[in-house]
């Protein structure tokens, strides 16, 4: 099943998500999320982005797509699959600026988002057992940008302030688009 992806403006994108407590529907929902991601063309979603707050996020590592070749489907150049639930992130180490963008706030880029270089993150897998990754680098990104979603956090908040202020100046019209979007879509689910 593909979820419509919840836009800037949808309440449920601020909140802080509970914990997963019962993990026997979590393998079939992540399932789905990890459809709706790749239909989206994106790196990782989390549970608020389909309008449920828990806990929850899958990302995917991808293989390089060979030169020369046609583009292949996003399913077809995986390379890892993570599953994690009630994610913390227990350790730190360095900080890179870098690019990021979001499925809920689509084709808005912004190229000076700040981020630990390396983390070490304890979690829950599909099945509710407890994993520890150390991560770096690009994935190590991914971790931290679905862990704040968790947490009610988009990436543009993790800006310094004049250039978050920048961001939110330079983008006003999409951002608005996307409100009126989440308003239509929160008002079409209710009445469905």
């Amino acid at each position: 099943m593909v979820y419509p992806i919840r836009l800037y403006g949808d309440p449920v994108l601020r909140r802080k998500a509970r914990p997963v407590e019962d993990f026997s529907g979590v393998k079939r929902l992540a399932e789905d999320m990890l459809e709706t991601m790749f239909e989206a063309k994106g790196v990782g979603l989390a549970a608020p982005q389909i309008g449920l707050s828990q806990r929850l996020f899958v990302a995917v590592e991808y293989a390089d797509e060979p030169e020369g070749e046609e583009e292949r489907p996003l399913r077809e150049l995986v390379r890892r699959v993570y599953v994690v639930a009630n994610p913390v992130i227990t350790y730190r180490e360095g900080l890179l600026e870098g690019t990021e963008g979001c499925l809920s706030l689509p084709g808005l880029y912004s190229e000076e988002v700040p981020r630990a270089e390396r983390i070490r993150v304890e979690y829950q897998d599909e099945e509710g057992r407890r994993r520890v990754l150390e991560l770096e680098g690009y994935m190590a990104r991914v971790f931290q940008h679905e862990i704040d979603h968790l947490d009610g956090i988009l990436f543009f908040e993790r800006l310094p302030k004049p250039k978050r202020e920048a961001f939110l100046e330079a983008n006003r019209a999409e951002l608005v688009r996307f409100q009126k979007e989440a308003r239509a879509l929160l008002k079409e689910l209710s009445q469905g």
